[in-house]
């Protein structure tokens, strides 16, 4: 039986995560010697997956879908499950998808765990590695349903390439208008900055740059690095940056490969969304910050003093580097 991996798009080009599943699923595929079939939405150029070892896309044009409903995508999803006879369904553990993925396994009553980390331990029976207690430790969990439903965490397999030729195949389920109880009105996106959800690096900001006025400092170190900017949830409460920044456990959750905290103390709650970063960096005037028993690499100085220098030093190495 064939594994299905839904892979996200945006505007017709696919995420990051989507080459990351489809890589997660072509491996898994291989393993139990099956096939592996990609499920794209609304892509404009499906045929991409090949790079990442995919070499059937089951490919759906629905302008209804343009703007993410879970329980729409869900059913996309549950119909392709039938097409294909899937036993196991590869998708990512980005927000979004954790919906549908919650609302799939319902409708088939499968099994489904999400923010897995690496390839099962063993396909039979199905076992997985997944984050657990806030990213303190690892679970071992056994799928025991059909379909049994993999979300991988973000950053945690990567983006492998294995090249084949994707044959991209139309697909046309049944989306009927109960599919959309639920419907967005509108949709507030910065289209210039990287996403948090996306980024290989993450700037994030605290109370500690004392207001507004001063993000800069988080903006041009962003810049340098090609990162997207965050902030911690006292800086969005008082109306400094958008909640759409705000990241931790009542925020949203980081993976990057790289958190660059600057100002931020470090709250329980904040670790707890941050700490699925593969290293983590903080700068804090205060040597008892909570996140410096935390953070890989700590530096205990003024962020007035320490960031500027620290650009001004990128600068330098990228124009000596190329």
């Amino acid at each position: 039986m064939p594994v299905l991996v839904y892979t996200e798009s945006d505007k017709g080009g696919f995420k990051k995560n989507a080459f990351e599943v489809a890589s997660y699923a072509s491996e898994l595929a291989k393993s139990m010697g099956t096939e592996v079939i990609a499920l794209s939405v609304n892509a404009e150029n499906p045929d991409q997956l090949g790079a990442f070892g995919i070499s059937r896309v089951l490919n759906v044009t629905e302008d209804r879908l343009d703007a993410f409903n879970a329980k729409a995508i869900a059913s996309v999803m549950r119909q392709a499950v039938a097409e294909t006879n899937a036993t196991v369904v590869v998708t990512s553990s980005s927000t979004d998808t954790k919906y549908a993925a919650a609302i799939l396994a319902g409708m088939l009553k499968g099994g489904y765990v999400n923010n897995v980390v690496s390839l099962p331990e063993s396909t039979e029976p199905l076992v997985v590695k997944r984050t657990a207690f806030s990213n303190k430790g690892f679970a071992f969990t056994e799928l025991k349903g059909e379909p049994a439903i993999i979300g991988v965490s973000n950053n945690a397999f990567g983006a492998r390439e294995h090249a084949v030729t994707a044959n991209v195949e139309s697909f046309s389920p049944n989306v009927s208008d109960s599919d959309f109880g639920v419907k967005s009105t509108a949709v507030d996106k910065a289209s210039d900055k990287v996403t948090i959800a996306d980024a290989e690096i993450v700037v994030s900001g605290g109370r500690g740059l004392k207001g507004p006025e001063n993000w800069n400092l988080i903006e041009d170190l962003a810049d340098v690095l090609g990162a997207a900017t965050a902030c911690s949830k006292p800086v969005s409460d008082l109306g400094w940056r958008p909640h759409s920044e705000h990241v931790g456990q009542t925020g949203k959750p980081v993976a990057s490969n790289l958190y660059i905290a600057i100002g931020i103390s470090g709250a329980i709650q904040h670790l707890a969304g941050v700490n699925a970063s593969k290293t983590k960096v903080v700068i804090n005037t205060d040597p008892e910050a909570p996140f410096f028993k935390a953070a890989d690499y700590g530096v205990v100085g003024d962020a007035f003093e320490v960031v500027p220098e620290l650009i001004e030093k990128l600068k330098e190495f990228k124009a000596q580097n190329g």
